[in-house]
């Protein structure tokens, strides 16, 4: 979906009859029964169902890859070589072809991809949740959305190198993503923590291992957030809410020190936060320049962006929304009888 919000053309194949399991995957489902999980990722899209263990509808996917930039799959480990389709022999036979294979687990794993089992074994959920509760996972499928960008990176990548001496060898051309590689790089800082102490890393809640105050207070009618990123901050943060004996204390002063002491500095501004409402802090603490943020709702938000009950949220420029998700095997016909051309009259 990004690369066709940045112009590509994009033929989404699936299998006849059920098409991708994502258009099951409801309710909601809209007036003409599309899921709302298919229709948030497959804008920018014409379908073509084809039957990969039919002769004839193999021999037609061969004839698209011929005039193809890029191949995309998630198929597991030598299901396309079993069609006849294989990624090796598809590169050597096109010199200029690039192709992208996105798994769960790596090239050699046979283990199907989905993104709860990934947040579970990459580290995401033994740092998700209540210090003392249980395990969590995000609220969003964010190990399939941050895999997703990663692919479209190595194929833009790829793309511009083309034609490079570098570039033109087949196991250059083929992209592997792997779901828990693109989760366990996420992982970012609180890897390096890790890595750097030799400490495994543990569960904050909506606090922050490295900064103090770095998390959620309750005010008196709804919850905020403050988000201090440096000592200066630290000292506006405290004026503001009328405690100027945190800043004079010299345990306090360093964002090292409010960790040591992060139980103290945490319960003084969390007495202080609640006595008065979010938007009266939120003003203040938006005039001295601390960043600080409402817990809204997701209805809430969407009313902020350009949002589409079809199309989902709209991409910035360069990106644009130039087709609606397809139903399945809307374009098969026209793609059938024009191939690539297809997309002249879509």
């Amino acid at each position: 979906m990004i690369l066709g919000d940045l112009g590509a053309d994009v033929l989404k194949v699936e299998r006849p009859g059920t098409g991708d399991d994502t258009r099951g995957w409801g309710p909601p489902f809209d007036a003409t029964g599309q899921s709302a999980y298919f229709l948030s990722v497959n804008r920018n899209k014409l379908s073509i169902a084809l039957d990969l263990a039919a002769a004839d509808e193999v021999r037609r996917v061969r004839a698209l890859i011929a005039e193809a930039d890029v191949v995309v799959d998630n198929f597991q480990r030598g299901a396309l070589e079993r069609w006849g389709l294989s990624p090796s022999a598809l590169l050597a036979e096109h010199s200029q072809l690039i192709w992208c294979t996105i798994t769960g687990f790596g090239a050699e794993s046979d283990r199907p991809g989905y993104d709860f089992v990934v947040q579970a074994e990459s580290g995401w959920m033994a740092i998700t949740g209540e210090p003392r509760g249980a395990p969590m996972k995000v609220g969003v499928a964010l190990v399939d959305v941050i895999a997703g960008k990663d692919a479209a990176i190595a194929i833009l990548a790829a793309l511009a190198a083309r034609g490079a001496p570098a570039a033109r060898s087949d196991a250059t051309r083929h992209l592997v993503i792997s779901l828990a590689h693109s989760a366990a790089a996420a992982l970012v800082n609180v890897a390096q923590n890790a890595l750097v102490s030799g400490r495994d890393a543990s569960r904050w809640g909506n606090a922050h291992p490295n900064l103090v105050p770095y998390q959620l207070f309750d005010t008196l009618d709804r919850p905020i957030v403050i988000a201090v990123g440096s000592d200066a901050q630290f000292a506006a943060c405290v004026r503001v809410l009328g405690l100027d004996t945190l800043v004079a204390d010299e345990r306090y002063r360093t964002n090292a020190g409010r960790l040591a002491h992060r139980d103290a500095v945490v319960a003084a501004i969390q007495d202080r936060v609640r006595t008065q409402p979010a938007a009266t802090w939120m003003a203040a603490l938006d005039a001295a320049r601390v960043p600080c943020g409402v817990v809204r709702p997701v209805l809430e938000v969407l009313r902020d962006v350009d949002a589409s009950p079809l199309t989902g949220v709209a991409p910035l420029a360069p990106g644009s929304v130039r087709r609606a998700p397809p139903q399945l095997d809307e374009h098969g016909e026209r793609v059938r009888r024009l191939g690539w051309d297809a997309f002249a009259d879509a």
